[in-house]
């Protein structure tokens, strides 16, 4: 069981909005270029992400998107779930035909395991991941350039 492209994708793409689209809509070609996802993959997850009701398009000169709530009312579970990505640890889909049509002697094991891995994503919001992001950021540039990270020390007066 792992999270496929899809839903990777998708969550890199709406840490990108919160994080771009402050000041106007952020165009999928932005998106592509910053992420390295391509385009058309991009247009097929934010379709899903808008009939989702997790981000608003803009049309024309300066469109794009932007998130249809507010970073801290989005769950990574609200992302995996809005472009039906199936994160099942089943081998029968959570059907309970695994093993010769019947469930398979782990299957409740499984099922339990989807539970906890749903309520983890649950508990991650895009706001905490976008405050993870922006301060990975900033030890870069502090690492860059050391002036920044600097304190200044107290003077000693000699007496």
């Amino acid at each position: 069981m792992r999270l496929t492209t899809k839903g990777r994708f998708a969550v890199t793409a709406m840490v990108d909005v919160a994080m771009h689209a402050t000041q106007s809509p952020v165009p999928l070609t932005e998106i592509s270029t910053r992420q390295g996802i391509s385009l058309s993959y991009l247009e097929q997850l934010f379709s899903k992400l808008r009939r989702g009701a997790l981000v608003k398009s803009a049309r024309g000169p300066g469109g794009g998107y932007r998130l249809a709530k507010a970073m801290d009312a989005v769950t990574v579970a609200d992302i995996i779930v809005a472009v039906d990505e199936p994160i099942d640890a089943t081998q029968c889909g959570g059907k309970e035909n695994c093993h010769e049509e019947q469930k398979c002697l782990t299957h409740d094991l499984w099922v339990r395991l989807n539970e906890q891995i749903f309520e983890f994503l649950r508990s991650v919001t895009l706001a905490q991941l976008v405050e993870q992001q922006r301060a990975k950021e900033t030890r870069v540039v502090e690492l860059h350039d050391p002036r920044l990270s600097k304190r200044p020390q107290s003077e000693s007066v000699a007496a």
